[in-house]
């Protein structure tokens, strides 16, 4: 059964599902080389619709400046205890209080060590002992210090006292040769944490379940090589979250990615489109499926168990493809149909054309469409522009967020569920 009128034109309403929306962060920004990222995270938090108030460390200014942290937040940056000015009304008190959630990014080892143990001899761990708010911590240090046994014991006794945290992930060091678990987590991960901790928005689409699917296909050719495209899966992951954050039950099926998966979904990794195929039909029946991973259209008749080498002067080796499943048309004709069926279509022309063609081929209720061609990096960037198609018309969406499209897709199916 399909929904009724999805995909219909809603003059720009939306449910609000923006958790972060008119909330207040106090952003603590300690000492550290990620304390860079804290800049792109305090844009990526006001983009979202909340207020930021930084306070930083001494160790933080040693890497980025209040200057450049107050430009970005728009307001003052607190940096001291003993200020004559915003300690004349117990400033501490007033920063620790009048926040809907304390953010650490970067959190040091010494900051962890001072919270779990209490101490305050400085502005930020004054706050931290006076505060009575969420808390949200995202380390950051050298894996030796991570795995470090003091460490690991603070961290318990953060996690019991109802700490939250998010991260640390694993990677490259700043220190030469240094590698393991230590980097903070990327900027729209600690957003999406903060957004978990602090939603307390409507459920509509609670006891609902969904397949989502995201990212490429690798289809093999030989032991390294392999048929694929240029898919983030940045879009299908945010996608994912967002109907997680109305209360669905997600299950993401992804291809491989170079991003984490998103919270409060069960994801599947999977490398082929024949793969692919099975854990999607696996999750049926479901609610609402969102096709939106790119499948290799095409697959190499055979795999070589070996790498082929190249013949200097001989001919280039003859590449047999097969079809790939076509996972949206199977999920669209399925006797276990979902209730609402999205495809994507990344198209380089006649964007609306192919679009409603796809829409009527593969048995869905809603064709996303955009246009890959234009020099936007919309393949691996964080911004798209779409085109909504469905039996009932065509809406074009302005350029927004990945994030902001997400949400936006996910009300609207939420508004046309049954």
């Amino acid at each position: 059964m399909k929904a009724k009128g999805l995909g219909s034109p809603s003059n720009g309403k939306r449910s609000d599902i923006m958790a972060l929306s008119g909330k207040h962060i106090l952003l603590i920004i300690s000492g550290g080389i990620a304390a860079y990222k804290s800049l792109d995270l305090i844009r990526r938090l006001r983009e979202r619709g909340a207020k930021v108030t930084p306070v930083m460390t001494k160790g933080a200014q040693e890497f980025i400046t209040p200057l450049a942290v107050g430009a970005l937040s728009a307001t003052h940056v607190f940096t001291e205890l003993f200020s004559r000015q915003d300690e004349q009304d117990v400033g501490h008190i007033r920063l620790a209080r009048d926040c809907d959630l304390v953010l650490i990014a970067p959190a040091t080892a010494d900051l962890m060590a001072k919270m779990a143990n209490g101490l305050a001899d400085d502005l930020a761990s004054t706050i931290l002992l006076a505060t009575d708010r969420k808390v949200l911590i995202a380390p950051a240090m050298n894996p030796k210090m991570w795995i470090a046994k003091a460490t690991q014991r603070n961290i318990e006794t953060l996690k019991n006292d109802g700490i939250h945290f998010i991260g640390p992930m694993a990677g490259e060091m700043a220190e030469k040769g240094e590698a393991g678990f230590g980097r903070m987590a990327e900027p729209l991960q600690i957003v999406e944490a903060a957004e978990k901790i602090l939603d307390d928005g409507p459920k509509p689409l609670a006891g609902k379940k969904a397949i989502v699917t995201s990212g490429p296909t690798h289809e093999p050719i030989d032991p390294v090589r392999y048929i694929a495209n240029r898919s983030s899966g940045k879009q299908g992951h945010a996608i994912a979250a967002a109907l997680a954050a109305l209360g669905a039950d997600v299950t993401l099926v992804s291809g491989p990615v170079m991003i984490s998966d998103p919270a409060n979904v069960k994801t599947i990794h999977v490398e082929r489109a024949e793969e692919m195929r099975d854990a999607v039909l696996s999750q049926l029946p479901a609610d609402i499926a969102v096709m939106v991973a790119a499948v290799a259209d095409w697959r190499s008749v055979t795999s070589m168990g070996q790498k082929m080498k190249k013949q200097h002067g001989g001919q280039p080796f003859a590449l047999q493809l097969t079809e790939n499943p076509d996972i949206l048309k199977l999920v669209g004709h399925h006797a276990d149909r979902p209730n609402i069926v999205v495809g994507f279509a990344a198209e380089t022309q006649d964007v609306e054309d192919n679009g409603r063609a796809k829409l009527e081929r593969k048995g869905a209720d809603l064709i996303v469409a955009n246009d890959v061609s234009v020099p936007t990096g919309v393949m691996g960037g964080d911004r798209n522009s779409v085109k909504i198609i469905s039996k009932a018309g065509v809406e074009t969406w302005p350029e927004l967020d990945k994030h902001e499209v997400a949400r936006r897709l996910a009300a609207l199916i939420s508004e046309n569920i049954s």
